[in-house]
């Protein structure tokens, strides 16, 4: 080794032993006699001091030194002069003293500062990844991730779970987006695909007898990135054999219970998880993720204003529309301005606009309401009774904003979910210290696509009740799956299902999403065959390691967590890609591009 300590681990402990250190130039201060370094490796940063009378010549090789520069040194650990400790630094009372110095390797001046943690314009950051991950943010988001991991292993092979790697390339079967294609150059015309997810691999290690599977899974999806979401992810992917629902949940309760304890104790945590309907979550917070560590819960006022003479509600409610709205509570002084951002917010969600009513801050109750309290447009058109009943059932105070939104149910339910988080956030709900985790149950096991067909609400695979399996004929709508997600804070970190393991039932739910006989055989027949040879029953669930990661180190993006991600277009700017290749590659896979019109 180049260095027999790493530069945060120097403490009081080691005054007066001699160690050698390698690392790079984090700051240099040159004070005329003295040079200061301070130097940083992957464990910290720790102060040297170059003195001439000490050694001549380490002290003029730290005169050429500058940030980022690679060196390499040798000398006796020290305490700090007292008044010159500095408290930020873990190895902040001691110093070494240099004896000898080398430099490894140079720097170029980096494009932004590496020692300041300073806003960087993003792509800077990707394109100069290898940099940026020498920032103390990055190093603490990526120990934090390998943390994460590390205890999802040793958790789950306390369970009894064993790891089990599947294939890259794979077969190309529906799983809900698009797959990235791989052309084979040894079958022409024919192509690989990237998994999705290891779905139908981990159904089959059940078949197998495999019991209690898991993996750190890499999975590649081409759909839209966000956030939350990139083409390439990881997820902890968990299957397990002769189980029900209760299983699962309480796995993935202790799981994160013990995550969260482990890895940051300092945190709050409610639990037991609360467990949330889907048709609960959406009526209560228009959303089937909902943040859960804040209420201004949505609530349903159609039957209050059905009788309304304002146009607004009218028109929505004669077009089978519904009305919704919270309560933000001291807001009523919320400027015209402040309003209409608000109003802008719902409208860019698809919502017709914003119906606000502040109620003026009153000793009374609001049962003293009167006209001259209400400020809103919507006020000469509705009684003073009305008024009253909406803020009750609202649960607003004198002193609080109400804000309203009319429409079609489905983008009154989103521009709401929005809204209610804005308003979260702005009042300052949202508080970063608690994990608030809640399970959501009860899914419809189809929904109608854009185009009036069935689909998957989560994948093909789910299975349905046993108490509804017989409405799949007469009406697939009212059919529940047997699937649960896990959320937090706001974002679905996981979800999961117990499968359908037998192939007459696999088909009939194959059957009513639109597939022939010949399109099930051609694209599911190794699963189906697998079925026949006494397939247990099973299930599982998929977790996403970057949002988790990404809410334990309460980050805003999964790109923050990751440490080569690819931009929110899709881009890897460290190596530009996606890129083009020669044609010789092209003709190697019997491919030849289309011009673009």
């Amino acid at each position: 080794m180049l260095k027999s300590h790493s530069c945060g681990e120097l403490s009081k402990n080691h005054l007066g032993v001699k160690v050698t250190l390698a690392g790079w130039v984090d700051r240099r201060r040159d004070h005329g006699g003295l040079i200061f370094i301070d130097l940083r490796d992957r464990e910290g940063v720790v102060q040297v001091v170059f003195n001439p009378e000490t050694s001549k010549q380490a002290h003029l090789i730290a005169s050429e030194m500058r940030s980022e520069y690679v060196v390499r040194v040798s000398g006796e650990v020290a305490l700090r002069p007292p008044g010159t400790e500095n408290p930020k630094l873990a190895t902040g009372e001691v110093e070494v003293i240099a004896q000898n110095t080398e430099i490894l390797n140079p720097s170029k001046t980096p494009p932004f500062y590496i020692s300041e943690d300073t806003e960087v314009e993003e792509s800077l950051r990707l394109k100069y990844r290898y940099l940026d991950l020498r920032r103390a943010r990055m190093r603490r988001n990526l120990l934090l991730r390998h943390q994460v991991v590390k205890f999802i292993r040793d958790f789950l092979d306390a369970k009894g779970f064993i790891e089990i790697e599947t294939p890259i390339l794979i077969k190309s079967t529906p799983e809900g987006a698009r797959d990235y294609l791989v052309p084979s150059r040894l079958y022409p015309g024919r192509f690989y695909a990237l998994p999705q997810s290891p779905q139908q691999l981990k159904q089959l290690l059940m078949v197998a007898g495999m019991e209690k599977y898991y993996q750190i899974a890499r999975c590649f999806r081409d759909e839209d990135t966000r956030a939350d979401r990139q083409p390439e992810f990881t997820q902890l992917d968990l299957e397990m054999s002769f189980i029900e629902e209760e299983d699962v949940l309480n796995l993935l309760e202790e799981l994160f219970t013990s995550m969260v304890g482990a890895i940051k104790p300092d945190c709050g945590l409610i639990k037991p998880f609360p467990r949330l309907t889907y048709a609960e979550a959406m009526e209560r917070y228009g959303t089937d993720k909902p943040d859960l560590r804040f209420g201004l819960e949505i609530k349903d006022l159609t039957a209050i204003v059905a009788q309304s003479d304002f146009s607004v509600f009218r028109s929505a409610l004669a077009r089978g529309g519904k009305v919704k709205g919270i309560s933000a509570p001291g807001c009523a002084s919320y400027s015209r301005s402040q309003l209409e951002e608000l109003n802008k917010l719902v409208q860019g969600l698809g919502a017709e606009g914003l119906v606000t009513m502040s109620l003026a801050a009153s000793a009374g109750s609001l049962d003293d309401l009167t006209p001259e309290m209400v400020r809103s447009v919507a006020a000469k058109f509705l009684t003073m009774d009305q008024i009253r009943e909406i803020a009750k059932r609202l649960g607003a105070d004198m002193g609080d904003l109400l804000l309203i939104i009319a429409g079609k149910p489905e983008l009154v339910d989103v521009a709401l979910d929005e809204l209610r988080r804005e308003m979260g956030h702005r009042l300052k709900l949202d508080a970063s210290h608690l994990f608030s985790f809640a399970f959501v149950v009860d899914f419809p096991l189809l929904k109608r696509s854009d185009e009036g067909r069935w689909e998957p609400m989560h994948h093909p695979f789910t299975a349905p009740r046993g108490e509804d399996v017989s409405l799949l004929d007469a009406a697939p709508e009212k059919v529940r799956g047997r699937h649960y997600d896990i959320i937090c804070n706001g974002y679905e970190i996981g979800g999961g299902s117990l499968r359908i393991y037998t192939a007459e039932l696999q088909r009939k739910v194959f059957r009513l999403l639109g597939y022939s006989d010949e399109e099930i055989e051609e694209r599911f027949g190794h699963l189906l065959k697998a079925f026949d040879y006494g397939a247990p029953p099973h299930g599982g669930v998929a977790l996403g390691i970057d949002r988790i990661v990404m809410l334990l180190a309460g980050e805003a993006t999964i790109r923050e967590v990751i440490a080569f991600p690819k931009t929110q277009e899709a881009a890897d700017l460290t190596f530009n890609a996606p890129s083009p290749v020669a044609e010789e590659q092209l003709a190697e896979l019997h491919l030849r591009l289309r011009e673009e019109r």
